[in-house]
């Protein structure tokens, strides 16, 4: 008898070992290791690295009549959801971090490598925030639709000294405003 029931608590707790873990009180965290919040302001430092950078940028433009013609003046993050401004700022980071490589390539790469680093930090940090759109639950806006298809085609549609003119021109609207939004979350609006 022992013997049998010794047997049901072995095939008891082996069912229970492939079950997987019991939930706990405490909700799982869907976005874990994000911590986005940090970037509410950035450190005196970086922002003086930024504005050498901006600087030298300005200088080395061609034509800086061409400073919104991608990003425009009344493009706000608050107009989006507060799930879709991670993925708008996901994009514009993207962007200009592949045109800022294209630049400190061309001509002003010990300028630009410090923050080109930092920029690569933040869209790592960003990018940990972002969860896969699912199936179901919240679509997209159109305005984040929109934005997104227009930052994919940008390099496509305009020609490079328009890009180096508008990440140069949006830089620090990226930095301070953008990023800071962000990081405030549904404080933000």
């Amino acid at each position: 008898m022992t013997a049998a029931w010794f047997l049901v608590l072995v095939a008891l707790a082996l069912g229970l070992a492939r079950a997987g873990p019991l939930p706990t009180s405490e909700p799982a965290s869907p976005r874990r290791g994000c911590d986005i919040g940090k970037f509410k302001s950035l450190p005196p430092t970086e922002w003086k690295v930024f504005q050498k950078a901006k600087d030298a940028l300005e200088n080395s433009l061609k034509n800086p009549n061409y400073s919104f013609c991608l990003f425009r003046r009344n493009w706000e993050l608050t107009q989006l959801q507060v799930w879709e401004r991670p993925v708008a700022l996901e994009a514009e980071l993207t962007l200009t971090l592949k045109v800022l490589e294209t630049m400190a390539d061309l001509s002003l790469g010990n300028i630009l490598d410090q923050p080109l680093h930092i920029l690569h930090y933040i869209h790592s940090e960003l990018q940990a925030c972002i969860s896969p759109q699912p199936i179901t639950g919240p679509r997209p806006s159109n305005r984040l639709c929109h934005w997104l298809h227009r930052l994919q085609k940008a390099p496509e549609k305009l020609s490079q000294d328009c890009l180096q003119s508008t990440v140069t021109f949006n830089l620090f609207r990226l930095l301070k405003r953008d990023l800071n939004c962000v990081a405030k979350g549904d404080l933000c609006i």
